[in-house]
């Protein structure tokens, strides 16, 4: 009797055991960091006090005809140095509302601010550009970048030659008679985030000859509508003169689905790395960041003042020890 009882308790406990190391292995896992919080913005995205602060104009509305029956909304940074004596440099910017939004994660008029101010780019004169839309649709916004409700999808992440036609062919003969804007395709350069980004490597690669310059932050170079085809396409074409900045992080849109399966077309992430291989091998100017981020501006915003160093480093300096103008900072133009 004795023996049953110590054998029942001694099954009690081994079943206890059980059952507790089993309800402790299915705790949940340790919650994963947001990677994004780690990226944060530096003093060349942020107001300095004693730098010259450039105009934002606008907003305008373009009327398109690559795209009949929308329109695009656009406000223009003319930087405080700027002189209409003297032909200025080009950026522009898809998703215009994102990048000069005054608390967002990209701050682009800050960057420009800051680093013209310290002869760090050119003078240049930049536009933000929203995409297209009916005069029927809501204008894009931090918090929707009209995916669904804008021509965005159609004109951003399309292979052809109509969002091209938008920014060469009905924003640059504007652009040329307000401002004295370098007619040179080296002092023009495009960029985007996400969707934006692609659009930004579209103008380019179809209008080589009016852009050679590509800031691209967490390009969708993916099967949304075949932008997955850009590497083969590079691969197989002539190379051409652009220079391009490609960032992406490795917690981008990574297409593994909840059924198991994985689309590598889908991959954010595996298809930027694959078309700077392919740029790369075929001789491009291009460089590259992949950090840990996910598909957001959060690594893009903090290193876009490098990716506008770097893109826009060819600018001429002066060697000159006794050349005070280029050893000091460039003051504001005087204004009549």
């Amino acid at each position: 009797m004795r023996r049953s009882l110590v054998t029942k308790t001694l099954v009690a406990l081994v079943v206890a055991s059980g059952v507790a190391h089993s309800a402790k292995s299915q705790d949940p896992a340790p919650a994963v960091p947001n990677p994004d919080t780690f990226y944060k913005l530096g003093p060349d995205s942020l107001e300095q006090e004693g730098v010259p602060r450039g105009q934002i104009r606008g907003p305008f509305t373009l009327q398109s005809t690559a795209y009949p029956g929308t329109q695009h909304t656009y406000s223009v940074y003319v930087p405080a140095q700027y002189r209409s004596s003297t032909p200025a440099s080009l950026m522009i910017f898809n998703d215009g509302q994102a990048f000069m939004a005054p608390a967002g994660n990209l701050r682009a008029h800050n960057v420009l601010d800051n680093l013209i101010y310290r002869r760090e780019i050119p003078v240049m004169i930049a536009v933000f550009i929203n995409p297209g839309r009916r005069p029927d649709q809501p204008e894009p916004t931090p918090q929707n970048w009209g995916d669904r409700d804008t021509n965005r999808p159609t004109e951003y992440n399309s292979l052809d030659d109509r969002y091209p036609r938008v920014i060469v062919d009905e924003l640059m003969p504007v652009l040329y008679k307000e401002y004295n804007i370098s007619k040179e395709p080296e002092q023009h350069g495009i960029g985007g985030a996400s969707s934006g980004a692609i659009a930004a490597f579209t103008v380019a690669w179809e209008r080589p000859n009016d852009f050679r310059k590509v800031l691209s932050i967490v390009g969708s170079f993916t099967n949304i509508r075949g932008g997955h085809a850009y590497p083969d396409i590079v691969a197989r074409s002539e190379k051409k003169p652009i220079r391009i900045f490609l960032q992406d992080g490795r917690n981008d849109n990574r297409a593994l689905n909840a059924n198991g399966t994985y689309d590598e077309t889908r991959d954010w992430f595996y298809q930027n790395v694959r078309l700077m291989e392919a740029l790369t091998k075929k001789g491009y100017e291009v460089n590259y960041a992949w950090g840990m981020n996910r598909h957001g501006q959060a690594m893009g915003g903090a290193i876009m003042p490098e990716m506008m160093r770097w893109l826009w480093r060819d600018q001429p300096v002066s060697t000159d020890p006794r050349d005070e103008v280029e050893r000091s900072f460039r003051a504001p133009a005087e204004r009549n």
